[in-house]
């Protein structure tokens, strides 16, 4: 959620913190905050669609540094939107937010914005590390707060709201983690570390009860609540000097009652009576939100199990909520399942142009249809009556510089496919039949594929699809870039692999050290092509849905592992800048024969 201005008050005075050495400890991490933490420590450049692997090995350094000082780390994930949709506004205003930072990067401004694929490539850094996650049903918050508090240890995280929870061992702003620096002390390793002391911030405002900083954050503003009938009162409350008059003036307000019901009347008596009754309750309810939660999370980490209270009112199938929580569905089709509504994360992209997600159309259908399930019908096979029949799902996405609302239908499918698969027993489906819609929705066909590596199949494919479906048309050196980017992934993925049971060829590793003399001569890449980002946009947004339709029929193909330089946007935009003028890049691996005829290899599948 968050409460509006509290951190950067908080910021200002380091009064409400105390000193903490983190080790021999669990400590229950809010998996959203961190990734954006490392992907925005990590990453030099936000332009060119992202580098996921410089991510991937921020969040390995991470989690290595935690286990150093034996703490036992637990990621909780925030899930898709909850079922009353209540952070929608909120939503909506953070897009147009992303949208106004993505044009400004497009013509060379300034700023941050997380590349498409971070939350994938953070989820497949967790398996991969063996880090213990649960992707929750809907915000994370309140499971988050009733995990620490089960166990009695802090919570790790950026957002506000933690300031307000009762954590019974204590908040941990990431900002003040300082996991880069462990340090050697008398009892071993440690993470130096600031804890926010909430009596401490009571004690500044009056005392102030830390009963009434629930009703304060509900008050003041949060992600899920705003009161304009309160606004006449809060701006009373604000006539002091200084920054930040609002909130300090709630918090000297409210000292002065000893309990949120007392407070809450003195509110309302201030209203006009018919709006009381309502503002009333939703302050009562959005107080709620900062109670933490009593969905056992450790029976989960215990037994894989997941039960929350929202999950039987959205009717979800059981296969379907277990694979939510254990990070295998993305938030994405929970979202287009339980309300028909979904967010297509804007790019650093040609704002003149349809937007880069318009590419992955099709595929998009093809998921709304396994999802929402509209079998055909005699009606609908008749010419001009079929799309009456098919579920609409509303999407926000951006219309040039402006996030617009789209309505789009799902796509029909084979008759047989919806009669004898609906959702529920989707994984019961043969294998062959479920990656045989997997690959005609990308337009390939399993013998195309053959001669890939498996685990880089589905990139391939959606590269096939990619060619296919972009607008503009994607040109030779384009894909070419494409190709090579793939193969020096892999390159450094056989050379750095840490086992040493694994055969290297000698090549690969010439090949490997010549690669980064080259990378290291191009490091300043400073022309930025518009035309070529949003081809690259349109291939990552492919990637993703194609990610998506995988995992909704069960990985009927490897999953392609981001962490492992899959995709490398500074990268990608340079070989592309050198293939225009010099065609001698596509000789960069010819010291290793095996990368060579794997570039061949991707080459001719995909021309063919």
């Amino acid at each position: 959620m968050g409460v509006q201005g509290l951190t950067g008050f908080v910021e200002e005075r380091g009064s409400f913190f105390t000193e903490l050495r983190v080790r021999d400890t669990k400590l229950v991490i809010d998996g959203s905050s961190l990734y954006h933490c490392l992907c925005f420590a990590s990453a030099g450049d936000f332009r060119r669609g992202g580098d996921y692997g410089p991510f991937a090995a921020a969040v390995s350094d991470f989690f290595c540094n935690l286990w150093r000082c034996r703490v036992a780390p637990f990621v909780v994930l925030d899930g898709g939107r909850d079922l009353e949709d209540r952070k929608l506004p909120v939503l909506r205003e953070r897009a147009a937010e992303r949208l106004e930072e993505a044009h400004a990067l497009s013509r060379g401004g300034r700023g941050t914005l997380v590349p498409l694929l971070t939350r994938e490539a953070f989820v497949q850094a967790l398996g991969r590390l063996g880090v213990p996650f649960v992707q929750c049903f809907a915000e994370a918050d309140r499971e988050i707060a009733g995990l620490a508090n089960r166990w009695g240890c802090p919570v790790l995280s950026l957002d506000s709201d933690f300031f307000v929870f009762d954590l019974a061992a204590g908040y941990c702003p990431l900002s003040h983690f300082q996991w880069r620096s462990v340090r050697d002390g008398p009892r071993g390793c440690y993470v130096p570390a600031r804890r926010f002391s909430p009596d401490r911030f009571c004690e500044h405002f009056g005392p102030l009860r830390r009963s009434l900083l629930p009703l304060f954050a509900v008050m003041n503003g949060n992600d899920y609540v705003g009161l304009a009938a309160l606004e006449p009162f809060l701006c009373r409350a604000a006539e002091r000097p200084g920054r930040h008059r609002r909130l300090q003036g709630l918090l000297c307000w409210l000292a002065q009652f000893a309990e949120p019901a007392e407070a809450v009347a003195s509110v309302l008596k201030q209203l006009k009576a018919h709006q009381r009754e309502e503002v009333g309750e939703l302050l009562r309810t959005a107080m709620e939100d900062y109670m933490p939660s009593d969905v056992d999370l450790e029976s989960f980490f215990q037994t894989g199990r997941y039960e929350c209270e929202a999950a039987p009112a959205a009717a979800l199938p059981p296969w379907v909520l277990g694979a939510l929580a254990r990070g295998q569905l993305a938030p994405f089709l929970s979202d287009a399942l339980v309300l028909r509504s979904t967010f297509l994360r804007v790019q650093v992209e040609n704002m003149q142009r349809p937007s880069a997600h318009s590419a992955a159309l099709p595929i998009r259908r093809v998921i709304y249809s396994l999802l929402l399930r509209a079998p055909p019908t005699a009606a609908a096979a008749a010419p001009g009556t079929q799309s009456s029949e098919l579920p609409l799902v509303c999407e926000f996405d951006r219309l040039q510089k402006t996030l617009k609302k789209n309505y789009v239908r799902a796509a029909s499918l084979p008759p047989d496919f919806c009669d004898h698969f609906p959702l529920d027993t989707l994984t019961e489906m043969p294998m062959s039949r479920r990656q045989m819609l997997l690959l005609e929705t990308l337009g390939m066909k399993m013998s195309s594929l053959d001669s890939v590596p498996s685990h880089l199949q589905l990139a391939v494919a959606v590269t096939c699809y990619w060619i296919r479906c972009a607008q503009p048309q994607v040109k030779l050196h384009q894909l070419k870039a494409l190709l090579l980017m793939i193969v020096a992934g892999e390159l450094q993925r056989v050379t750095s692999d840490p086992d040493p049971a694994a055969l290297h060829a000698e090549g690969d590793s010439v090949a490997y050290s010549e690669f980064l003399k080259w990378q290291e001569k191009r490091l300043q890449c400073e022309h930025f092509d518009l035309d070529a980002a949003h081809s690259f946009c349109q291939w990552q947004c492919c990637l993703q849905m194609g990610l998506y339709l995988n995992q909704l029929l069960c990985a009927p193909l490897l999953e392609p592992d981001l962490s492992s330089r899959l995709y490398s946007g500074t990268l990608v935009h340079r070989l592309d800048q050198e293939l225009k003028t010099a065609s001698s890049v596509e000789n960069l691996f010819h010291f290793s024969p095996k990368m060579t005829q794997l570039y061949q290899v991707l080459l001719n599948t995909v021309e063919s």
